[in-house]
């Protein structure tokens, strides 16, 4: 284990070299060619996952090749402190995400959501007025209700069977309380009375594609509940990184006393001769 252990920390870090990169090629291609909303919000973190990948590969890199402890040291340090940070965040999503259940309608095949019923945490950092508008800009550009609008011979019977998922339950459509009248899956007409219930989702549903229901607490609900459901999928796989970054982390131990053997050796042999 000893002797291969610089080998296997080579080929590992020279792994994270090219990721490295290319996280940072993608983050200077957005940038210098504009992209949309959604692709700048992803800009900066790219970039700096970019760096540090680099910076901590090459560190790795060459106190292996090299047999420098002191950069295998260092190295070492910094995939402690990565995984510390991935222990504290997988502890942290699953704190956060606790809560947030769907409410069930009657007669339908999806559920809506309410913002209320998250974290507080997410309701602050993720759904305020500051960070919704470049969370709203990646809705609209990822089009995600221009599929429920293809089917003009669409029932309200069969689309009120779909299995939508909580952004579109949440933002491609008026909630039930309402009681707007479908026309087709994004084009819902208020009744002569007025809606159901004096909520403000109601009064800002739109036919216009480019809005909807993108600035409903409901859209909102929808956005938190995918939110929670994919950064529990992230802890999961958070746990599987984490048992990879252990093994480097043993490896790299093993290659630091691999240098320290081979340069005692190297020592007591120019002593002897």
């Amino acid at each position: 284990m000893l002797r291969i252990s610089n080998t296997v920390i080579g080929i590992l870090n020279a792994m994270f070299l090219l990721l490295g990169l290319a996280s940072i090629g993608a983050s200077i291609y957005f940038h210098l060619h504009g992209g949309t909303m959604c692709q700048k919000v992803l800009q900066n973190p790219l970039l700096f996952a970019g760096l540090f990948f680099v910076v901590v590969s090459l560190l790795g890199l060459a106190g292996s090749c090299c047999r420098l402890n002191s950069l295998l040291y260092t190295y070492l340090v910094l995939i402690f402190l990565l995984i510390l940070g991935l222990i504290a965040f997988t502890v942290f999503a699953l704190f956060v995400t606790n809560k947030g259940i769907g409410q069930a309608v009657s007669g339908r095949g999806y559920k809506e959501y309410k913002v209320g019923d998250f974290s507080h945490w997410l309701q602050h950092y993720v759904v305020n007025g500051k960070n919704w508008e470049p969370i709203k800009s990646c809705l609209i550009d990822a089009q995600v209700c221009k599929s429920l609008s293809g089917d003009v011979h669409q029932t309200k019977t069969d689309f009120y069977k779909k299995n939508l998922s909580p952004i579109q339950s949440g933002c491609c459509k008026p909630p039930s309380y309402c009681g707007y009248e479908f026309k087709n899956a994004t084009y819902w007409v208020v009744p002569k009375s007025g809606p159901k219930e004096p909520d403000s989702d109601c009064m800002t549903w739109s036919n216009k594609q480019n809005k909807l229901c993108y600035d409903c607490k409901s859209c909102k609900g929808g956005m938190l509940a995918n939110i929670r459901k994919e950064w529990r999928s992230l802890a999961i796989l958070n746990c599987c990184i984490l048992v990879l970054l252990t093994l480097v982390y043993c490896v790299g131990c093993c290659a630091t006393k691999n240098n320290r053997f081979s340069t005692y050796n190297y020592n007591k042999y120019r002593g002897g001769a």
